[in-house]
């Protein structure tokens, strides 16, 4: 829902800026620094949605040569893209938190509004530690149905 929000805003800002632009005769203009607020809540909208398509199997899957096989062997492919979805959501959310301490450790700001970097990256942090957590989550769905008797589970 964050990230919706996220959206929705950033949109009103662009639709708002361009209008304005293009009513500079009329005494109006462009947002100052709608390219920074743009940006920074992308990447925040990014993270947000991230978990969520984690937790509901959004990500793309090509089930052409899968589509064959049975549901154990199906759900220990998830098991492994989960483990492998996990380790990348981790090194990602690591990497974002070395990133935020370094804008914050320099004083980084944006260049028009001079707000500090360091902030898009605490909320992309938000969403990409949620992340880990639900990718961690995913890997025990992904065992649990891998190893579920196929009696048991209905499957198979």
């Amino acid at each position: 829902m964050a990230g919706g929000a996220a959206l929705v805003a950033l949109t009103v800002i662009t639709v708002v800026s361009i209008a304005g632009r293009a009513l500079i005769f009329a005494g109006l203009g462009p947002i100052p620094g709608d390219y920074e607020l743009v940006e920074a809540g992308t990447a925040f909208a990014i993270f947000a949605f991230l978990p969520w398509c984690q937790l509901k199997r959004g990500h793309v899957t090509v089930d052409l040569f899968l589509a064959r096989f049975g549901a154990r062997l199906n759900a220990g492919v998830d098991l492994v893209a989960n483990i492998l979805m996990t380790l990348v959501s981790s090194l990602i959310a690591w990497r974002l938190w070395l990133g935020m301490l370094d804008k914050k450790a320099y004083g980084e700001t944006t260049f028009i509004l001079q707000f500090p970097l360091w902030w898009p990256y605490a909320a992309a942090l938000a969403g990409a530690g949620f992340a880990v957590v639900v990718c961690a989550y995913t890997v025990w769905r992904s065992l649990d149905e891998t190893l579920a008797r196929p009696a048991a589970a209905g499957r198979e």
